[in-house]
């Protein structure tokens, strides 16, 4: 492959190198929580600002870790990944937002993935589609008993990733809105808790790379509920879900000290 970088020793899109990473990073979409996580962190410090690519380095229980935003989707979050594996990192829990599926979901619980509907185009072009994207047990099992610690409702199970935020919430209006209302129809069958864009690419390059990976999410609102006329509240403060993974973070590293 060619060194776009013209031997600058920083990873191409996210301008960051080995030195100014940890080994465990936490993956928001959105830039703008990169410094709210980083607040979490001791001596935290802004190590790359290039593209959607925000990094923040710091330090957990003594041991240095990052925080590197994706943006949205699964494209942008296999770049990152890639990137940050070549940087030497081994763990990765993407935190974020999604929308309930189930019911029972309500908006302001957290959702901890340990699959993901590959209703997306990246993870495609990794591995053929019978391949099954899943999180890693010990980051799934981390990431449960921090939400119980911090006393927070949350939900394990299989989530639905997709490409078009808008085939999701206005399907009808959209040219393939036939394959599209049945597939969601299918996926709420078989019994998602939610949808977001992220985790199916994040699973299936980490399967790939032999890396560790989960997911946590809050949920914003559950739009199955608002078709069923029950209450719907919205939730927008992603706090909790980053204390969240926070704390399955250290607790991976207080384990990972021990082996």
């Amino acid at each position: 492959m060619i060194d776009y970088t013209e031997g600058s020793g920083k990873q191409y899109h996210i301008g960051v190198g080995p030195d100014d990473i940890g080994k465990y990073v936490i993956l928001p979409g959105d830039p703008k929580r990169c410094a709210k996580i980083a607040a979490h962190f001791e001596n935290a410090k802004l190590v790359g600002d290039s593209r959607e690519y925000v990094t923040y380095t710091g330090y957990l229980n003594g041991v240095k870790v990052s925080v590197t935003s994706t943006g949205i989707g699964g494209p942008s979050a296999s770049i990152a990944m890639e990137e940050l594996v070549a940087c030497g990192a081994h763990t990765f829990i993407r935190v974020g937002t999604c929308g309930g599926m189930d019911p029972k979901i309500m908006g302001g619980d957290i959702v901890i993935a340990q699959a993901a509907v590959r209703a997306e185009g990246t993870s495609k072009e990794y591995a053929p589609i019978e391949y099954p994207a899943v999180a890693t047990f010990e980051v799934i099992e981390a990431l449960k008993n921090a939400s119980d610690k911090l006393n927070h409702t949350s939900h394990v199970g299989v989530v639905q990733c997709k490409d078009a935020f808008y085939g999701q919430h206005r399907p009808e209006t959209l040219p393939n809105h036939a394959e599209l209302l049945n597939k969601w129809d299918a996926w709420c069958r078989m019994g998602c808790l939610a949808s977001e864009m992220e985790s199916a690419a994040l699973f299936i390059v980490a399967s790939y790379l032999h890396v560790r990976v989960g997911s946590c999410f809050l949920v914003v609102a559950n739009q199955e509920r608002a078709k069923l006329g029950l209450e719907n509240k919205q939730v927008h403060d992603t706090e909790g879900a980053i204390k969240v993974a926070i704390e399955a973070l250290k607790d991976l590293i207080e384990k990972d000290k021990q082996k």
